[in-house]
């Protein structure tokens, strides 16, 4: 599984990592997580507001940080 952070680095986007590595860790899923800070490969995604989560290609949230039950039912599907 790949996780990807599309963000720029500010607090709402670390909060999102530490979201989703929480998520990993207390599922025990095996996944990757990239952290995506460049604006042309976020856009690529069509995402115009950071944070975002994408799982496995899908973006699943963007513009705000997901909750840590949503982060699981998405990694756990």
């Amino acid at each position: 599984m790949k996780l990807e952070i599309l963000g720029t680095g500010c607090k709402k986007c670390k909060m999102t990592k530490e979201i989703v590595d929480k998520a990993i860790a207390e599922t025990g899923v095996k996944a990757e997580v990239i952290k995506v800070e460049d604006l042309e490969t976020i856009m690529s995604y069509g995402v115009m507001l950071t944070p975002a989560l994408v799982v496995d290609g899908d973006v699943r949230i963007a513009g705000k940080v997901p909750s840590i039950d949503d982060v699981k039912k998405w990694i756990l599907k």
